[in-house]
């Protein structure tokens, strides 16, 4: 029997979203991406839950990111953008994003690319000692999309953010504390009690005041946004990395677990 993609669980009123894909280090796909949505936009709509705890299953991730032969090549700029608009990836941000009580970033392993970014979009991150955090579109001939730019900024700042996404660089997660990436690091045996000691405290809490609140700190966020002008530019240099052939070396230097070769084209 093939095993589920994704596992909840629910305790009075924390409810747990787990992606369960540890033999590829919970590595998000359409499926995962999906179904976590659809779970979530269920539970939004029975109104029970006061706190979200997302984690990854096993001890080795939280997740790893996104499937990287699932990334698409050779797209016109009008692909490029109509995959934007309907890319489950960025729909599962926008849920967790919106979702009107706080979310908790259970990281039990490694968070890397499409992981970190998942990561970073919830309220609360709290991480396992073992873990590593880190962006590497750079090390595969992508642009990263400006929101997941500007939602780094917002948590770690200007300076953490440029360095994180120009070197591409894996961080411990006790480097990653000293950056405003995590809120707390914990042995491994203790980042579950601890978190859902947080957790199980916040859904206490009354629901009205963290409903509000969550909704202010979004919407302070929200006017952050990029000039018109700015964006149709970025759409373009987006577009034509992803028409390159470094993505393409980019892809394979992963798969062959070497470094890659770019050559600016």
């Amino acid at each position: 029997m093939t095993e589920p993609l994704i596992l909840t669980e629910k305790n009075e009123r924390v409810f747990t979203l787990i992606f369960n894909r540890p033999d590829r280090r919970n590595a998000l796909n359409y499926p995962m991406l999906s179904q976590s949505i659809e779970i979530l936009n269920r539970v939004r709509e029975e109104g029970e839950v006061r706190c979200l705890v997302v984690r990854g299953a096993g001890d080795k991730a939280f997740s790893s990111g996104y499937d990287i032969g699932d990334i698409p090549t050779n797209l016109t700029p009008e692909e490029t953008a109509a995959l934007k608009m309907r890319s489950p990836f960025q729909g599962l941000l926008n849920v967790i994003e919106e979702f009107p009580y706080p979310v908790i970033a259970m990281i039990n392993g490694h968070a890397l690319g499409a992981g970190f970014d998942l990561a970073m979009c919830c309220d609360i991150r709290i991480a396992a000692e073992p873990a590593l955090l880190g962006i590497p579109p750079v090390k595969l001939g992508i642009i990263y999309q400006p929101d997941g730019i500007q939602r780094l900024i917002n948590v770690a700042g200007v300076a953490n953010a440029k360095e994180l996404f120009f070197t591409g660089r894996n961080y411990r997660a006790s480097q990653a504390k000293e950056m405003g990436l995590v809120n707390h690091v914990l042995p491994p045996d203790q980042l579950g009690p601890f978190t859902y000691e947080m957790a199980r405290e916040i859904s206490e809490n009354a629901p009205l005041s963290l409903k509000g609140m969550k909704r202010i700190f979004r919407g302070c966020l929200a006017h952050q946004r990029i000039d018109p002008q700015d964006a149709r530019e970025i759409e373009d240099l987006r577009a034509q990395a992803f028409n390159s052939e470094d993505i393409k070396e980019g892809q394979r230097a992963f798969k062959e677990k070497r470094k890659p070769v770019f050559q600016g084209r």
